[in-house]
């Protein structure tokens, strides 16, 4: 190849690897070699005014030129190779909200993590009759007294594989976790994922509610809990 402009040194894939040689004039003509990366340049050269023109080859060796321009415009191409992909490191807040309390707290948590958020919703949603705790028959108090009570809920969360911490969080009723809060644990694979607890509560602690799932889950990675009122 023959060019005439000012001398830059560039990569195989054409990105510039430097600055122009000062104190040239013009190429006259450039010529690579492949068998030894070797660039022969023909340029006039000018060591003073008053002296004649004269031409010399320039031999300039671009062997460790070539490679890390190279290298530089892979990275550039794939900035997270080598690195951890942080798609790998999503958290998720899952909550049930009865009252809108829950829910609220959720989402402050999912702006404290820059969390996702993923609502646990019943088949048949919650009228204030159900919540009524003193009610023996209210339907609340006796999904509660039955342990295996395993109430429906809409849908799964579909792409929980994507996230590697999970906050799951509640209501705080009978001094543990609604029952509807197993339903969606038994119906996701949460294998490898940390799992932290939080939740909402007029006078309970959090740590019953927390070391009750930790016990009926023992297969999973549990993490901390927290009371969110």
């Amino acid at each position: 190849m023959k060019i005439t402009t000012s001398l830059r040194l560039y990569g195989v894939n054409g990105t510039a690897c430097g600055s122009p040689l000062r104190g040239f004039e013009t190429i006259q003509s450039l010529y690579f070699l492949p068998s030894t990366s070797t660039f022969f340049v023909f340029l006039p050269f000018e060591k003073l005014k008053t002296m004649k023109k004269t031409f010399i080859i320039l031999a300039v060796v671009l062997g460790f030129g070539l490679t890390a321009c190279s290298q530089a415009n892979n990275n550039q191409n794939t900035p997270n190779q080598g690195k951890e992909n942080p798609e790998m490191k999503k958290t998720l807040i899952v909550y049930f909200s009865a009252t809108g309390n829950t829910k609220a707290a959720a989402q402050k948590l999912a702006q404290e993590f820059n969390a996702d958020l993923y609502e646990i919703t019943p088949e048949q949603p919650y009228t204030a009759a159900d919540l009524d705790w003193r009610d023996k028959t209210s339907r609340s108090t006796i999904e509660m007294k039955d342990k295996s009570s395993r109430p429906a809920i809409k849908g799964k969360c579909e792409n929980i594989a994507d996230y590697d911490t999970v906050w799951i969080g509640f209501p705080i009723w009978w001094y543990t976790a609604p029952t509807i809060v197993n339903t969606f644990i038994e119906a996701h694979d949460l294998s490898g994922k940390v799992l932290n607890v939080f939740a909402t509560s007029g006078g309970s602690d959090v740590k019953d509610s927390y070391n009750d799932l930790k016990k009926a889950y023992p297969q999973y990675k549990w993490g901390e809990s927290r009371l969110m009122n």
